[in-house]
């Protein structure tokens, strides 16, 4: 049986920054990815640019050249191909992780990843196999969950929230030209969408069931979604909740009582958070709020050898983390793993 020193769970800047880590400190790792090389990045909209500067985003040392103040998205999936080229990475992509736990060998205490790829698989003349399913178990003395938090959208819990014209995640504006839209949400998602989607002619109502938007809107996108509501060019509904959503059109509930707000779309961007089941199934203890329950110095969490990085720390608020500070995590847990193994 192969037993790495480390899998990192998730292939995102904390992951690729501990797997950088890991390599220097002469430490036997694999990262495995569900998705794409940072694949929540990947799922950003095409057009989105940071909130940050290029060099804050800089992981192992290595520059991050653009002749833009604000890099795009285009630019950072470009870098980071780099990053993984130039440390000549381990990454097994599109292998999702399902479980994490312990396993005993020979006395020595041993954690066992069992994974899930959909990458064709030899035939079997199983069912799985012929869907191409391939399961597996990796072992490792340690485990880096870098699992970010891009993937699990935060729902409303309201009837209709199923519907296929229903939408967690924002893309391109073109299909909705001319659509009714409703969004859903106070903060830079919404906003921007809304700023898109009413620039590539969509007919758009913002619905956010706080009296204002979020103060941590990008500085240049506020005051410009700002002054849309404020000439009626976006619709704004504040201290409104979404009670339902039909076919053609979202209830909500605000000061007035009911309303049937028209929509032929509609995106609900209130959020996301880090895969709690994971993490619980883990044995990792979580807060109120969904922190898990770590080591700030190492980010080592309760249970010894299980280790989160980047936005798996983030609980409920996933504002105080990201990728400016989350990169920084992975050196810390591959130093952490190194003095225990003596390398």
């Amino acid at each position: 049986m192969a037993v790495r020193d480390l899998i990192i769970v998730g292939a995102g800047p904390s992951g690729l920054s501990a797997a950088i880590a890991a390599k220097e400190h002469g430490l036997d790792y694999q990262v495995v990815e569900q998705g794409a090389l940072v694949n929540s990045i990947y799922h950003f909209p095409p057009q989105m640019v940071f909130f940050t500067t290029p060099e804050l985003l800089e992981i192992g040392g290595l520059p991050f050249v653009s002749p833009y103040e604000k890099p795009t998205r285009a630019e950072a999936l470009r870098y980071y191909r780099r990053v993984v080229d130039t440390f000549d990475l381990q990454i097994a992509f599109e292998e999702k992780v399902l479980s994490v736990s312990r396993e005993t060998d020979d006395g020595a205490e041993l954690f066992a990843v069992e994974t899930r790829s959909m990458r064709m698989a030899p035939s079997t003349g199983s069912d799985r196999a012929e869907r191409g399913e391939h399961r597996r178990v990796r072992h490792g003395r340690f485990v880096a969950l870098a699992i970010g938090y891009y993937d699990h959208p935060n729902v409303l819990n309201v009837p209709g929230e199923d519907l296929p014209n229903v939408h967690h995640y924002y893309g391109d504006p073109h299909p909705y030209y001319r659509q009714r839209v409703v969004i859903v949400g106070g903060g830079n998602s919404a906003a921007e969408a809304a700023l898109d989607l009413f620039r590539a002619g969509a007919h758009v109502t913002l619905v956010h069931r706080w009296p204002q938007l979020k103060s941590t809107i990008k500085y240049w996108v506020k005051p410009d979604i700002e002054n849309r509501i404020k000439e009626g060019s976006v619709a704004a509904r504040f201290n409104t909740c979404v009670t339902e959503i039909r076919p053609t059109a979202v209830v909500v509930r605000g000061a007035a009582g009911l309303e049937e707000l028209p929509a032929d779309a509609v995106f609900l961007l209130t959020g996301y958070h880090p895969d709690w089941k994971l993490l619980a199934a883990a044995g990792v203890a979580l807060d109120g709020r969904g922190v898990p329950t770590h080591d700030p110095e190492t980010f080592e969490t309760n249970v010894p050898g299980v280790f989160v990085a980047g936005g798996a720390l983030t609980g409920k608020d996933t504002a105080p983390i990201f990728i400016e500070n989350g990169r920084f995590h992975g050196e810390k847990i591959a130093e952490a793993i190194a003095r225990r193994r003596g390398t």
